[in-house]
């Protein structure tokens, strides 16, 4: 039996999380440090995934089985595509920058002792999700899926409610209520979600007669697996749904700019940039897979929510006078082109999302994260309070500049190449639906650089003058993220290689091909 290193690689910050949770309580560097060595180790553990996975082999590989509920055919069973070691890798790279950048971010209050912070609990949540992302990423039984994405839910409500933002406006009893709002709505909202995915499952068992992709695969394939037309279009709906507000799409998604306002830094980098990817992931995985009649039907509402998303998302982070409310409005927009192009059915568009999944990831943790370090240093989330930055903090205002050209998709950048895809696969196959996402691009164009302009320049506003600027872990924090968007920006085939074989086994799953362009004979 070969080494379980799929396994190994989700295993290993689940027991970081428990180790660093045990560190004693006056050992809070001790922990931050623990918690940063084990996401590493887990880098290094998904850098080998990464180079293992054979682009032209197997649909899924690295694969384990063994049984677990016998009684309920359950079984643990993983395996790894191009879609899942992509975001596998995503989840990796990100954790150890959320942790280096929420470095003080559960240290106790000094001037408010009984408001002390459990800085080692706040380091084992970040691991814990970190664990479950990466296992549902590489889950293959669809009731092992589900305990993972509903069990996720609980980090993440105690992170969000238990470690709020300390640049909040107002006294500490309405920051406080504040949080526990946008916890509770997140938690609520993805719970109903679950439950109703939950039915969907036991459905899905019912009529199918088992939880393997695997085995529902091969049984569609020699015709022993033949679902109602109705019974597949119920059981999508209720997969989809859970999926639709874990992304989030409209109008499901008003839970999110709550949750990435009330939240720390981090854990806003860590909802948008690594959660929530979970729900367009399950898109492609299950929804398309498992019930693609039902997909190809329910295509039409889906690319009018997806577009409503986009430039919904987008208007409303023009109109933002907070710059964690505005990135949060503008993942909105940008998990809208994802879902475009998903539901394009397109090559060209499955591969654009899945890249935009990996880009929105890297480039929104660099503006976020380089955003947190601004609002840190003013005490203050409110646009209005900024002006003049990059006189005082250059290399501040430069990052920041440069996770913004990101976030609306200049060429030359990460984001670019995947919106291309993605604007390609749509006008392909759907015209009208393409040249309605391109207004997303203008918008995004406008209230990045109203931002920049607003928070960096023009005369340097007072509380500002004497702002420092970025520190040696702010820069290790900040810099590999821009390299990184530079580089997957002119250089993405390292990626496009591994992720176009699974959007093939995708568009076969759907028996869907590209659209064939009409030129006309030469006479």
């Amino acid at each position: 039996m070969s080494f379980p290193l799929l396994t190994a690689t989700a295993a290993l910050p689940a027991i970081g999380a428990i180790a660093t949770a045990a560190v004693p309580a006056a050992r809070r560097t001790a922990a931050k440090w623990l918690a940063l060595l084990v996401s590493l180790a887990t880098l290094v553990l998904a850098g080998i995934v990464f180079a293992r996975f054979e682009p032209g082999g197997d649909r899924y590989q690295l694969t384990e089985s063994h049984a677990w509920i016998k009684d309920f055919g359950v079984r643990y069973e993983l395996g790894v595509d191009g879609i899942g070691v992509a975001l596998l890798a995503l989840t990796a790279l990100l954790i150890p920058f959320v942790i280096l950048a929420g470095w003080h971010d559960a240290d106790p209050l000094e001037t408010n002792s009984s408001r002390w912070r459990p800085t080692q609990g706040f380091f084992a949540l970040i691991l814990m999700v970190e664990a479950m992302v990466i296992l549902s990423f590489v889950a293959t039984d669809v009731f092992l899926f589900y305990i993972l994405f509903e069990a996720m839910l609980i980090p993440m409500y105690f992170l969000i409610g238990g470690f709020g933002d300390r640049a909040h406006s107002g006294s500490d009893e309405n920051a406080a209520a504040q949080r526990s709002y946008a916890a509770v709505k997140f938690l609520l909202y993805n719970l109903v979600g679950g439950l109703i995915m939950l039915a969907a499952v036991i459905g899905l068992y019912v009529v199918a007669g088992s939880f393997s992709l695997s085995e529902i695969a091969e049984a569609r394939a020699n015709g022993s697996l033949d679902m109602a037309t109705s019974t597949e279009r119920w059981l999508f709906l209720g997969f989809f749904f859970a999926f639709a507000v874990k992304a989030p799409l409209w109008p499901l998604h008003t839970w999110l700019p709550n949750a990435m306002g009330e939240a720390t830094t981090p854990v806003a980098v860590l909802i948008t940039a690594v959660v929530d990817k979970v729900g367009t992931f399950a898109m492609l995985r299950f929804c398309l897979q498992l019930f693609p009649e039902a997909s190809k039907w329910a295509t039409p509402v889906i690319l009018v929510l997806a577009l409503v998303s986009i430039v919904y998302g987008a208007l409303l982070a023009v109109g933002q006078r907070d710059i964690k409310r505005l990135i949060a409005y503008a993942s909105i927009s940008h998990f809208g082109f994802i879902v475009l192009g998903i539901f394009a059915m397109t090559s060209q568009g499955q591969s654009g999302a899945t890249l935009y999944m990996v880009n929105h990831g890297i480039s929104t943790a660099a503006l976020m994260l380089v955003a947190g370090f601004l609002i840190t240093r003013r005490g203050s989330r409110l646009i209005a309070d900024y002006g003049g930055v990059q006189k005082v903090a250059p290399v501040l205002a430069g990052t920041f500049l440069i996770g913004g050209l990101a976030t609306l998709s200049l060429p030359g950048l990460a984001p670019f190449v995947s919106e291309f895809l993605v604007l390609v696969g749509a006008f392909s196959a759907y015209p009208v639906a393409g040249i309605i996402a391109t207004v997303g691009i203008v918008l995004a164009a406008l209230y990045v650089l109203v931002l920049y302009q607003r928070t960096m320049t023009g005369p340097v506003r007072e509380g500002i003058g004497g702002m420092p600027d970025l520190k040696v872990r702010e820069l290790a924090v900040a810099v590999p993220l821009i390299a990184l968007l530079i580089f997957l920006g002119v250089f993405p085939k390292p990626l496009t290689d591994v992720v176009n074989p699974a959007v093939q086994h995708t568009m076969q799953d759907v028996q869907k091909k590209d659209p064939q362009p009409e030129v006309e004979a030469a006479k």
